[in-house]
């Protein structure tokens, strides 16, 4: 009698099929989606965009609650939306507004002891800040994608957990943690054994289903491993990489995924981040840090 071997299903297969089968998580806030093909329009104003945004209070609210945070430190308080595109510009007021509607996503209460949807959208927000930040040091006119990339970089966990809890449960059982959160084996070896696939493939294959830049498919899909991207298609991944690192630093949140918070050298000369600048970055996000734990709550 032959023996019964288990078929083999391909990463490609894996991912598409999640995606597939998971619910909400699958679709774009509808106000999302008006907001990106409206942005994505040469024909749009700062008017249509105001006037879209107008609609959902609770998102203007939490827009306003971004732009007016110490990580802009906009001279007074701006108190409309149309205040906001005017000092920041319709494509940075698009970046804020994605990000502040994605908050319903990370829901899904506690998955184990060590784990909730909530923190890691408490560690998605300081990955944002810090990314910004970081950004912002380098004057390369990228921090409000910056911003949006770290708040969507794990956003595959989601996918995960939409997809199987089971399977995402023996996950976090195979590589353990300590009360910090600190892994003792590696989060992404434990999902390929388990699942097939890693959060790294299920958030760039989601971001190409909600037709988000092609930066944001690369951001989800290479954070862990910027460097294995195109030499121009890098920047915006190591940025993340290193805010992914100093937000695992700061108590609370999520980092079952980083065994270590110390970025590759190799990363941080791409982008040329000097040992004292990214001293100066980390005391400025610890400093920040419960603004930006709650800034998109």
């Amino acid at each position: 009698m032959s023996a019964v071997t288990t078929p083999i299903i391909d990463k490609d297969t894996v991912v598409a099929t999640a995606i597939r089968e998971i619910s909400h998580i699958a679709t774009l806030p509808e106000i999302t989606i008006k907001i990106v093909e409206l942005v994505e329009s040469p024909k749009s104003t700062a008017q249509d965009l105001n006037k879209v945004i107008s609609t959902d209070p609770a998102l203007c609210s939490r827009i306003l609650k971004v732009v007016n945070s110490s990580f802009y430190g906009l001279p007074g308080q701006i108190a409309s939306i149309n205040r906001a595109i005017v000092m920041l510009g319709l494509n940075a007021v698009k970046n804020i507004a994605i990000a502040a509607s994605l908050a319903k996503l990370f829901r899904g209460g506690d998955l184990t002891p060590n784990f909730s949807a909530k923190d890691l959208w408490t560690h998605s927000n300081v990955t944002a800040a810090a990314a910004k930040m970081i950004a912002n040091s380098m004057k390369i006119g990228l921090s409000d994608e910056a911003f949006l990339a770290g708040l969507m970089h794990d956003i595959g966990v989601m996918v995960e957990m939409q997809a199987n809890r089971t399977k995402l449960v023996e996950v976090f059982s195979r590589v353990g943690a300590d009360d910090n959160g600190v892994p003792a084996a590696d989060f992404l070896a434990a999902e390929l054994i388990v699942f097939g696939a890693t959060h790294q493939d299920f958030g760039s294959a989601l971001c190409e289903k909600w037709k988000l830049p092609k930066s944001l498919a690369l951001v989800t899909g290479f954070h862990h491993n910027p460097l294995e991207l195109a030499y121009e298609n890098r920047t915006l991944s190591c940025i993340v990489y290193v805010a992914d690192r100093m937000a695992g630093e700061v108590a609370g949140g999520f980092r079952h995924d980083l065994m270590d918070t110390v970025p590759d050298p190799a990363v941080l000369d791409m982008l040329k981040l000097t040992a004292e600048k990214l001293n100066e970055i980390k005391a400025q996000l610890v400093a920040h840090a419960a603004d930006a734990q709650s800034l998109l709550l």
